[in-house]
């Protein structure tokens, strides 16, 4: 079939279909001519997706339909159930997906923060290569404390989270390159074992867990699975599958935005426990397991509400009437 000349034959069709769709208000014929025009272009796609699937064109129909069956049905979508399929079906699947590569970007970060925490903490010679010794001093005895009670706690935390979610946006924008949350990950991972490092040489490592622990737990975990999502993308870019490479990276590119968006309310709460449960006069048995309990909400939302929700279908992707069909192609 030509695919020009089939929609130069048809696309003033489509077109009055589209103004129709567009009209605030249809008399009877209006709404007769919207059906029929309704009917006469989902054979078009049908026919379109059968014999020469062109996926701008599919994309087109689709979205016109779509359109045009919202208009005939008046069928409308309350925000909230959208806001709820969003966070309880799109997010655990596309975090779920993500599980690989996560646990990819966990093992980069833990193996540069426990290899340089093992070695800054037993090489004196080293640690003062890099932190001289009385700035050790102070940092294990006053500083590492003290950052956790600085000025109102409302303050810090709307500080901390900001931080936090421009550490994670990073890894997610320039996560397609492959080699930037890499480089995130291994210069946290240093940091954190630089400090591990100096607190354990000067008697101070339960200190150090007691005040990384209770936030530290969701904290890392959501900018690990922002480094995480961001290097399915470049997976995505590399080994395509079965289809279009392009197709590949827009998709793995949606779920990405869909868990940028989903790990804003957890930095939020991690946050939240930085300022306000951190730095608390609670046991510090208390702290941690308020951190621990938060951590595992997240890791089952994750691993048990997603595995749920891939298992009947939810890919986390925007459904085919937005996006196109899908078109098997010959690899």
């Amino acid at each position: 079939m030509d695919t020009d000349a089939f929609i130069a034959v048809h696309r003033p069709r489509w077109d009055r279909l589209q103004e129709l769709t567009r009209s605030r208000e249809l008399d009877a014929s209006g709404i007769d001519e919207l059906l029929a025009l309704y009917q006469e272009t989902s054979t078009h796609l049908s026919t379109i997706r059968s014999t020469n699937p062109d996926p701008v064109l599919i994309s087109r129909l689709s979205l016109l339909v779509h359109r045009a069956r919202l208009r005939i049905t008046g069928a409308r979508t309350s925000l909230w159930k959208h806001a709820r399929t969003f966070f309880w079906e799109d997010l655990p699947a596309a975090l779920f997906d993500a599980r690989w590569t996560v646990a990819l970007a966990a093992g980069i970060f833990l193996l540069s923060s426990i290899v340089t925490g093992l070695y800054f903490g037993f090489d004196a010679t080293a640690r003062e290569l890099l932190v001289p010794e009385a700035q050790q001093r102070t940092l294990a005895q006053r500083d590492f404390v003290s950052y956790y009670f600085q000025g109102e706690a409302s303050g810090f935390a709307a500080r901390v989270w900001t931080n936090n979610a421009w550490i994670t946006v990073q890894a997610v924008v320039f996560g397609v390159t492959g080699f930037w949350p890499v480089v995130m990950l291994v210069q946290n991972g240093l940091n954190i074992g630089l400090s591990a490092g100096v607190m354990g040489a000067y008697g101070g490592l339960d200190t150090f867990f007691v005040f990384i622990l209770p936030h530290g737990l969701l904290e890392i975990t959501a900018v690990l699975v922002g480094a995480g999502a961001g290097l399915r993308t470049f997976w995505a870019w590399v080994r395509p599958g079965p289809v279009p490479r392009l197709w590949a990276l827009s998709r793995a590119a949606r779920a990405l935005v869909t868990v940028a968006i989903g790990l804003v309310p957890v930095l939020l709460v991690a946050g939240f426990i930085e300022a306000f449960v951190t730095p608390s006069s609670l046991p510090p048995a208390v702290r941690i397991a308020i951190g621990a309990a938060a951590w595992l909400a997240f890791m089952v939302f994750m691993l048990g509400r997603g595995r749920q929700v891939r298992r009947a279908g939810v890919t986390g992707d925007l459904s085919e009437e937005l996006v196109g069909a899908k078109v098997a192609t010959a690899g």
